[in-house]
């Protein structure tokens, strides 16, 4: 809107500049044009048409009124011709540094002077559409990157599941422990093939700006000990142990099913990402204003210029993309979404062992 207003004001001054152009050209042309008529009538010119051709002279005193008149409407004319050629010039020039910013908007825009209130707001349109393009560009490489190295992931564990069933195809007589080792380790890779399935689902389906919000009562205590209850199996595998310091009752209104998905991934990360043989802490705090949930598990520093990363898409701070652990890069992301969605904020920061998730729900 603010745009527009300004692209308004800008064709309106346009367009009084050539107004005020015309009638001041104008008005100097109509008063030179009486000073030579005056000097005509008046002076010794006068005097030698009136001698040399006195029915010609006649006829410019009797048509002086018509003659100025005449004289003046094609001065005007003139006047406005050019004006307007100008004018037409200089939206010419404008159509043309448009023109420019859809082909190359790496090129600076450079228009006349009387244009620079034009020039300056290309320029930002220009810089707005490199932002734009290198931030587009980013996101498309994340995302082939990711696509890729997931390919890779699903990969790795299929070729276990079919090495480990062609061993019991071509082994029926295999010992029974074996048998069983067999088929634990591919029913494993078989769950770890559904977890990265269900990743790429996660990425095609990515548009929480649209997600709508169901708002119910409730019991954010009770929410947070169903999802650590859960997932006791994959803390069992690190044996990892975790405590929950909070209010009997905490009650919210908020969408449950979001609400599950955020509070899910942010323990998921703490399990990943832990010490084995170490301690999830989840507290839960309630105020006047706000309800505060903080997560903390113990694992490695992650780096400042990385925490400010956290919660971009397919961002992943693990470099070494350990395939016990690897997402999609898109659970913090969603997780921050949710939150915002429910006029919440979420930040991390971590020091040399531990690792804080801090969320503000509004009461």
């Amino acid at each position: 809107m603010n745009e527009l207003k300004e692209f308004n004001r800008i064709k309106t001054q346009i367009a009084l500049y050539s107004i005020i152009k015309i009638l001041v050209f104008t008005i100097i042309s109509i008063l030179l044009v009486l000073l030579l008529v005056d000097n005509i009538f008046n002076n010794d010119l006068a005097e030698f048409l009136s001698t040399s051709n006195n029915s010609f002279y006649l006829f410019l005193v009797n048509s002086k009124t018509a003659i100025i008149l005449i004289v003046c409407l094609i001065l005007e004319l003139i006047v406005s011709f050019f004006v307007i050629k100008n004018t037409l010039n200089s939206l010419i020039s404008i159509t043309n540094a448009v023109n420019l910013i859809i082909k190359n908007p790496d090129l600076e825009v450079k228009l006349d002077s009387n244009l620079a209130i034009i020039e300056n707001k290309l320029n930002n349109i220009r810089i707005n559409i490199i932002k734009s393009r290198n931030e587009a560009l980013d996101a498309q490489n994340k995302k082939n990157d990711l696509i890729m190295y997931m390919a890779h992931d699903l990969k790795t564990p299929l070729t276990s599941v079919i090495g480990y069933l062609n061993l019991l195809s071509d082994s029926p007589k295999l010992p029974e422990d074996l048998q069983k080792k067999y088929i634990t380790i591919a029913l494993n890779k078989s769950y770890r093939l559904e977890e990265l399935t269900n990743q790429f689902f996660e990425i095609t389906r990515y548009n929480l700006q649209d997600m709508p919000i169901t708002k119910n009562k409730l019991d954010l205590s009770f929410l947070l000990e169903q999802l650590l209850d859960e997932c006791y199996p994959m803390m069992k595998e690190k044996n990892l142990d975790f405590t929950i310091s909070k209010p009997n009752s905490v009650l919210f209104m908020g969408d449950g099913d979001k609400l599950a998905r955020a509070f899910g991934n942010l323990i998921k990360n703490a399990i990943s990402y832990s010490y084995s043989n170490s301690k999830i802490e989840i507290l839960i705090q309630k105020t006047n204003k706000d309800i505060k949930i903080i997560f903390k598990n113990k694992g490695d520093k992650i780096p400042e210029y990385k925490l400010d990363k956290l919660f971009e898409k397919f961002y992943r701070a693990d470099d070494s993309r350990n395939s016990s652990t690897g997402g999609t890069g898109l659970g913090l992301a969603i997780t921050k979404q949710i939150i915002e969605l429910h006029n919440g904020t979420i930040s991390v920061k971590n020091d040399n062992e531990y690792i804080e998730f801090h969320i503000s729900l509004p009461q």
